[in-house]
């Protein structure tokens, strides 16, 4: 039985540039079918948390601009569950805003915040570990954070060091390290000290807005003032005319990395985030020659290590590839080295500037 103070925010605004050009503007990856289970990453996350939280206690944070989609790929909720962004201003005032929503329906509430494109390969021991989070949060004024033991040295993610114990397997937090160069996230694998920072928090209610109003007062006074304004929470989740104005901040770096307060549940429960084409192929079944074919036919001689993504019913045939990336999504198709991920946010870019908003 779901507890009626447990509630869940997951945040659906991104445009997923990385994996341009699958992602697009006008549909990111969060509402996208990499899988081929016939449910969306976004869909997948609500079927997660629906399972632990009551599906009214469920609430969407997005770009005003996805308003249809989310009510399309999620019917069960009310409009009063999706929150809509008119501008895009990072987690943290994504998270305040609907702090302070959810605070005014319960001010018992208990809330996870979960990205909207992660991969969960172990739900048992997922749900369990949100479980055991809504109960030290209920109980305790913390910012708890999921982290994941590394299994390689991975410069796409950020990193938790852990203080002292303080029970089983939850941590103080000593340090948050945004992504590191490779040599230096080799030493924080080496170290054993150090965890990846899955993304995933809890906490109740009144902790997050009071540790929001005290280490980003600007984004908490626009945010409260606007809920005064509205006065009603159903106006609220439309309208929110001081959102635009909050500053550009995330929630690691405007709270998480300044709280005397973080602490880190240690978890593991198959994540990953799925964030790159590079961590896609490295979740996708691979033929016999390591490469990755999503989505069509294929013909591939003296090629290796390549992920090739099509629409479906189209064919592929490819000589002499190796290590590359084969995309192609209407009017738009990439070919490039696949692991070079820094350069993705260039070629949308140079596609925007110099072929026109069509093509992104």
């Amino acid at each position: 039985m779901t507890n009626k103070d447990n509630y869940c925010v997951i945040m659906g605004g991104g445009i997923g540039s990385r994996f341009w050009p699958f992602s697009r503007k006008t549909l990111p990856k969060q509402f996208l079918d990499f899988f081929g289970t016939g449910r969306s990453l976004l869909q997948q996350t609500f079927d997660r948390f629906k399972k632990i939280v009551p599906i009214e206690n469920i609430f969407i944070v997005s770009n005003a601009m996805y308003a249809d989609l989310i009510k399309e790929q999620l019917p069960e909720l009310k409009d009063d569950q999706i929150l809509l962004e008119p501008a895009r201003r990072n987690t943290a005032p994504c998270i305040a805003w609907a702090s302070y929503h959810i605070r005014a329906l319960n001010p018992n509430a208990n809330i996870v915040v979960a990205p909207s494109d992660h991969l969960i390969l172990k739900e048992g021991e997922f749900l369990e570990s949100i479980q055991k989070g809504f109960d030290f949060v209920k109980s305790n004024d913390v910012l708890l954070t999921l982290g994941i033991k590394p299994n390689r040295p991975e410069t796409g993610y950020g990193y938790i060091q852990i203080d002292e114990r303080e029970e089983d397997n939850l941590f103080k937090v000593k340090t948050f390290t945004e992504k590191p160069e490779l040599e230096l996230a080799k030493v924080f694998v080496d170290s054993g000290e150090f965890y990846w920072n899955s993304g995933l928090f809890l906490w109740n209610v009144n902790s997050i807005i009071k540790a929001g109003e005290r280490l980003q007062p600007e984004i908490s006074a626009k945010l409260a003032a606007n809920l005064d304004v509205y006065g009603t929470e159903h106006e609220m989740a439309f309208i929110n005319d001081n959102f635009p104005t909050c500053p550009n901040v995330s929630i690691d770096f405007g709270v998480m990395e300044k709280a005397d307060n973080v602490y880190v549940s240690l978890c593991d429960f198959g994540w990953s985030d799925l964030g790159t084409w590079s961590s896609l192929y490295e979740l996708s079944e691979k033929d016999e020659n390591d490469n990755v074919i999503l989505g069509c036919d294929s013909l591939t001689y003296n090629s290796s290590n390549n992920i090739v993504a099509l629409k479906d019913g189209k064919l592929a045939v490819i000589e002499g590839l190796n290590g590359f990336l084969v995309a192609e999504s209407e009017n738009v198709l990439l070919i490039c080295p696949k692991d070079e991920e820094h350069t993705f946010r260039k070629y949308v870019t140079d596609a925007q500037v110099k072929a026109g908003e069509d093509f992104v």
